[in-house]
């Protein structure tokens, strides 16, 4: 990802928007916003904790793409 670690579906993760990530400056690893943690909630009201490791080229300005594990923690994967 483009805080420089490289990801599986296993983990915990966030991709924000280009737009979010580089608020906090411009480089790619060692951006302020890498490793950050992010509490998602669902409409149910289940929440995930998630770490930001990536920019997400097709989010708008504060869409999360989370990897697979994450999104299982919030639904079911066919609704989202």
């Amino acid at each position: 990802g483009a805080c420089g670690k490289i990801n599986v579906a296993s983990d915990l993760m966030v991709a924000v928007s280009f737009e979010f990530f580089n608020s906090f400056g411009p480089q790619m690893n060692g951006n302020l916003v890498c490793g950050r943690k992010v509490q998602a909630t669902a409409p149910g009201g289940k929440t995930v904790t998630v770490s930001v490791e990536d920019k997400c080229a097709s989010c708008t300005q504060f869409d999360l793409d989370m990897s697979p594990a994450a999104f299982d923690q919030l639904a079911d994967e066919s609704v989202g």
